[in-house]
């Protein structure tokens, strides 16, 4: 059965699967909602399953449709919102990079890292094991979950992957690495642009543009994100969204919220709620609140 076109509310459930926590589900119904632009250390692998959603995927701009699979590779800037008036229903499912290797050297893939080089796809079997997946993550069944979601990986995979074998990752000059360590370093009371740009050594512009062109965000943009990800690690050890907003650098837990559901699609406190952080029982999906 697929989802209820009805989508003019908007829902989201943020979720881990059942048998491998490292794995992340999204269920969601967006009109309003707009992604900012963003990357995963991982994959993204998403069902559209009514509506159309319109995605920036590095310097383009995609359409994907009901019935389509957006899939994004591990550290590609993107971002997403409705393409129609009436919003857009998905179901995704962020694997790690190691989760999705593993399942290509299992089919025999030689080494190097899998990549997606076509960001929509028409792949009906493949979106509705995709579908089960989330399905039986829903239900808490570990066994099924775990089982679908390899015969899912293996089915992308083997129709509409390549290995990429370009070695070591082009080098980052060493203005912006250095820059980028600084902000790791500094999520509470980062330096302005001037200092950073004093600290490694040029100018405020050329740095903005080095930095912008390599990592694919101006440095306050990629702050921001480290920040939600440092956010997710402390509220997954179940300290509270106002402690999290504190220890991250954001102003205060309104400021944490607005930028955690611009990167997650869901706020902080349903994050925690989801994931059955802070109360007993299971980890299946809750409402976003």
């Amino acid at each position: 059965m697929g989802a209820s076109t009805d989508i003019g509310v908007e829902l989201a459930h943020h979720y881990r699967h059942p048998a491998l926590p490292e794995v992340d589900l999204l269920k969601a119904r967006f009109v309003t909602h707009r992604y900012n632009r963003h990357t995963h250390d991982g994959y993204v692998f998403a069902v559209i399953e009514a509506g159309v959603e319109e995605f920036e995927h590095g310097s383009a701009v995609e359409r994907a449709g009901t019935g389509s699979i957006v899939a994004v590779n591990p550290g590609v800037v993107h971002g997403g919102y409705a393409g129609t008036p009436e919003g857009w229903a998905y179901r995704v499912m962020y694997p790690p990079v190691d989760v999705v290797a593993g399942v290509a050297a299992d089919l025999g893939a030689g080494p190097g890292t899998p990549a997606f080089p076509e960001p929509v796809l028409d792949d009906p079997a493949a979106a509705g094991l995709l579908r089960a997946v989330h399905r039986a993550g829903e239900k808490g069944d570990a066994l099924a979950a775990s089982t679908l979601l390899r015969t899912a990986l293996a089915g992308m995979l083997t129709r509409h992957a390549r290995v990429r074998r370009d070695g070591a990752p082009a080098a980052m000059p060493p203005a912006v690495r250095e820059a980028r360590d600084i902000l790791h370093a500094n999520l509470v009371g980062p330096p302005s642009l001037e200092r950073l740009a004093e600290a490694v050594g040029t100018r405020p512009f050329p740095l903005l543009r080095a930095f912008r062109e390599t990592v694919g965000l101006p440095p306050h943009a990629y702050l921001n994100q480290v920040r939600v990800r440092a956010a997710r690690t402390l509220l997954d050890e179940g300290l509270p969204p106002a402690d999290v907003a504190a220890r991250t650098g954001f102003a205060d837990q309104a400021h944490l919220t607005r930028h955690f559901k611009r990167t997650l699609g869901v706020p902080p406190g349903a994050y925690r709620s989801a994931r059955g952080i802070g109360r007993v029982g299971g980890r299946g999906p809750r409402e976003a609140g």
